[in-house]
């Protein structure tokens, strides 16, 4: 790859990933309507928090009303940190009875309550014919167009699946998106977009391929890591171009399993890639040069590719790791200072700025914005084919918060 084409693929990707997930867009709404043919008493018991219909995609277990000034105690399917259903504290406003309601979270058993400072949903429903036309509209501050758009379609999603259920009287979880076909797709795809940077050939194609594996082979440590820090379920999201994302099935639940999670995406590769070069001779020794060209390239790509995640760095693994050792921000910059300065004359930067269009950032879920406890960050991690970055927009369902994009 020519220097100029290596240095287009970096601009473009830092850029992108600097309108998806860095640049400030102040408060602003995501309002979706859709016509469904119901009777607006029976969609209102359905979305009313409240209401005899709440639990209708299993997403509420129990509601019960606190005092008579609009203040609620929501129980979700979701996992805390602890392993239980998350509680959830609600301030029900403009309440209009069969017609509007908006709702506020003022305390969530696993998210700090910075998350939610300025969140807030509306539900609006009005009879139009046969139908009853609902209109759903969030409002939050937004750092980056990834959760503004995830938002969008989670909604889009919602009214879909509460079409058919208002129909059928039946909800089915999931969708195409995250279907196991589609993610093989994803990373497919992937690796078709890398394909022409590295020239237009058969070798090409399988350097893109090797990078789209890399990628792939990163975040099973990472979802390895989950199960073994008791996650009951982790999987992986792919996305065309920016990488992967593992997503845990609870919050974190201390500092030291943010730090394990991080690590093991670089160390699961680090275990394959002896693996991966001593078959890399014997396939040599065989005689099947091409394989072994295949292979030791794996290993290669791999090991800059982990390298490279562990560099010191906010938005990368070891950046996360940095951030649980020195919590302080005085004593982060110190840490952080210190590891460069070891870094850089070992011959760091060479490996940094050839290897960092191949990483994607660490995430863990997060709020848009950092919480005040660090303990109650939510729960994956994410790594792509341009610099690190963190992944906010991954929590959202209709308002209700936590992630579940099983939905």
């Amino acid at each position: 790859m020519s220097p100029i084409v290596m240095a287009i693929l970096v601009a473009s990707n830092l850029g992108l990933i600097f309108l998806l997930m860095t640049v400030p867009l102040g408060l602003r709404t995501v309002r979706l309507g859709r016509l469904v043919a119901a009777d607006r008493r029976r969609l209102w018991q359905a979305l009313w928090p409240l209401g005899h219909d709440a639990g209708w995609s299993g997403e509420i277990l129990y509601a019960e009303a606190l005092d008579g000034q609009g203040t609620a105690r929501i129980k979700l399917s979701w996992e805390g940190r602890d392993g239980q259903p998350i509680e959830r504290k609600v301030m029900l406003e403009d309440v209009a009875e069969g017609s509007r309601f908006s709702m506020r979270v003022l305390d969530d058993a696993s998210l700090d309550a910075s998350f939610w400072t300025d969140y807030r949903e509306t539900t609006e429903l009005v009879s139009e014919g046969s139908g009853t036309r609902i209109v759903l509209s969030q409002t939050d501050r937004y750092r980056g167009v990834a959760f503004l758009v995830f938002r969008y379609f989670a909604m889009r999603r919602e009214l879909g699946k509460l079409q058919k259920w208002a129909r059928t009287g039946q909800y089915r979880k999931g969708g195409w998106f995250e279907h196991p076909l589609s993610q093989v797709g994803f990373a497919v795809l992937s690796a078709f977009i890398l394909w022409p940077f590295f020239g237009l050939n058969l070798g090409g194609l399988a350097l893109a391929s090797i990078l789209t594996s890399v990628v792939a082979l990163h975040e099973l440590g990472h979802m390895a890591a989950f199960r073994l820090m008791g996650h009951r379920k982790a999987r992986m999201i792919f996305i065309p171009l920016l990488g992967g994302i593992a997503i845990g099935g609870r919050p974190y639940d201390s500092r030291f399993e943010v730090a394990f999670v991080a690590l093991m995406g670089a160390g699961f590769s680090a275990f394959l890639v002896p693996v991966l070069i001593a078959a890399s001779g014997f396939a040599r020794g065989e005689g099947h040069y091409l394989a072994a060209a295949l292979l030791a390239t794996l290993a290669g790509c791999s090991a800059l590719f982990n390298i490279a995640n562990l560099v010191p760095v906010w938005k990368f693994d070891g950046g996360q790791v940095l951030r649980q050792i020195c919590p302080g921000p005085l004593a982060l910059a110190l840490a952080l200072a210190g590891r460069l300065l070891i870094w850089f004359p070992a011959g760091g930067r060479r490996r940094l700025f050839r290897a960092q269009p191949l990483d994607h950032g660490q995430c863990g879920e997060a709020a848009p914005r950092a919480e005040a406890d660090p303990h109650r960050r939510p729960f994956c991690h994410g790594r792509g084919t341009a610099g690190g970055v963190r992944y906010p927009w991954l929590r959202a369902s209709v308002g209700l918060g936590a992630a579940d994009l099983s939905r």
